[in-house]
């Protein structure tokens, strides 16, 4: 982690990456609840007294204990955003750096050394996310150290070995992201937009033994693998940015012999991890991560975010708009951190089907749909469920007959909505189209009127 200049600046950068790095992985690996949420509470004390007062918005409130916190979500952190983040940067100022970004492609602009980086806006408009200098440095320090495998890391630490070489796939880059170069870590960045297939032979000369991307970019270097095209051969895979379905797993353990880990990073933040075991834990170690309950009993919440670890944008109470599963039964690997069974999606990809002996509306939760689509036969490529009132559009993609698959599809709802005791909704088939280049696969969509 030493770096690529021998600079006073890079080394001092390296020096604060190696230290959140050893802190967070050695001396912040909490295996007791107690003692994990007592060093929440003091940081979020700490938090409340340090950090939210440097703002306007939370300057003109009283605000004693965490309770007395206002929940926040992307429309009034973008309709409060100079009066939200501790340096005053206008949302107008911010959005021009991030679209002359996203147009140019050059993502090294910043706002006097604050990061700008704005998201796909996949569930409605796009966010803008602030970091500084020192948070990017700690975000690296701390995302090395909560999921880099351990035979990885010998890879930084022994001069004698090569460097770590990283091959990154995402929409845009950023200079968050860029922070992980350095002359022990290759990381190079793969930009979506300008399509998969140029991809290949600069992926093939870098030789990458960590591969980052999309579930939908990882199924296709999985397929380029197979056939022969892509020669590459990664220690490490993770999928981030989308749904990792448990079809696109078996698929890129088939072509590279290792299943995919998980990151589950987003504009608000570092938000969950797999751990050495392949398992998902929140990473409750820099944030709290409040439940606001779907179905306590299937253990599906929706995620209230509050990030005491960030100094610039504030993340208070932030509630999010994705489902998330507790798992039933804590990791082996002993961490007390919440133990996740899936990230499942947008709350939008929640499906609402008639209730047989009545009125009532039910969800069928976007888990549930993807096991019956597993079902339907091995041919099925690609498909996507748009809920419009109560007709289901169906798109499907096949390498088998498509009027049986339609079929399939039809009998394999049927039987979940007898097991629901559901209506099976009308159902009307199209044929599927790819999404465009860098637009995260979003398979099932309600769009209720």
């Amino acid at each position: 982690m030493v770096g690529k200049r021998d600079s006073k600046g890079s080394l001092l950068d390296a020096l604060v990456i190696v230290i959140y790095f050893c802190r967070t992985r050695w001396f912040l690996n909490f295996k007791n609840q107690a003692k994990l949420q007592l060093w929440q509470t003091k940081n979020l004390n700490s938090f409340i007294k340090n950090t939210i007062r440097k703002t306007e918005y939370y300057q003109s409130l009283s605000i004693e204990k965490f309770v007395d916190l206002p929940y926040m979500d992307k429309s009034t952190m973008m309709e409060n955003f100079s009066a939200r983040n501790t340096l005053g940067i206008e949302l107008e100022q911010a959005l021009s750096v991030a679209k002359n970004a996203e147009q140019s492609r050059n993502f090294k602009p910043t706002i006097n050394d604050i990061t700008v980086g704005m998201s796909s806006g996949t569930s409605g408009k796009p966010g803008v996310f602030l970091v500084s200098k020192q948070e990017r440095l700690k975000w690296a320090g701390i995302l090395l150290a909560k999921t880099l495998p351990t035979v990885l890391l010998q890879q930084i630490l022994l001069p004698w070995r090569a460097p770590l070489r990283i091959a990154f796939f995402l929409r845009a880059n950023s200079n968050l992201y860029d922070t992980l170069n350095s002359r022990r870590i290759d990381f190079q960045f793969f930009d979506l937009l300008a399509g998969l297939e140029k991809s290949i032979v600069p992926l093939n000369a870098q030789q990458p033994h960590a591969l980052v991307a999309p579930a939908t970019v990882l199924r296709h270097l999985a397929l380029a693998k197979i056939n022969g095209s892509l020669t590459i051969n990664p220690i490490h895979i993770v999928n981030v940015a989308e749904v990792l379905e448990a079809t696109d797993g078996e698929l890129i353990m088939r072509a590279f012999g290792v299943f995919p880990h998980q990151i589950y990073q987003a504009t608000e933040g570092f938000l969950a991890y797999s751990c050495e075991l392949g398992t998902l834990h929140l990473n409750e170690t820099h944030l709290l991560i409040e439940k606001e309950w779907l179905d306590e009993k299937s253990g599906r919440f929706q995620p209230v975010i509050t990030d005491f670890s960030r100094t610039t944008q504030l993340i208070v109470r932030y509630k999010l708009n994705d489902i998330l599963q507790v798992a039933e039964k804590s990791c082996l690997c002993g961490r007390a951190e919440t133990t996740l069974a899936a990230i499942e999606g947008r709350a939008d990809e929640v499906l609402w089907l008639t209730e047989m002996d009545g009125q009532a509306l039910k969800p069928v939760y976007p888990d549930l749909i993807r096991r019956v689509m597993v079902l339907v036969e091995p041919e099925l490529d690609e498909y996507s469920i748009v809920q419009k009132n109560n007709a289901w559009n169906i798109d499907i993609k096949t390498q088998g007959n498509l009027h049986l698959a339609h079929g399939a599809v039809v009998h394999h709802l049927a039987k979940l909505c007898e097991g629901m005791q559901l209506v099976l909704p009308a159902i009307i088939f199209g044929q599927w189209s790819a999404p465009a280049l860098g637009v995260k696969r979003r398979r099932i969509r309600c769009e209720l009127t």
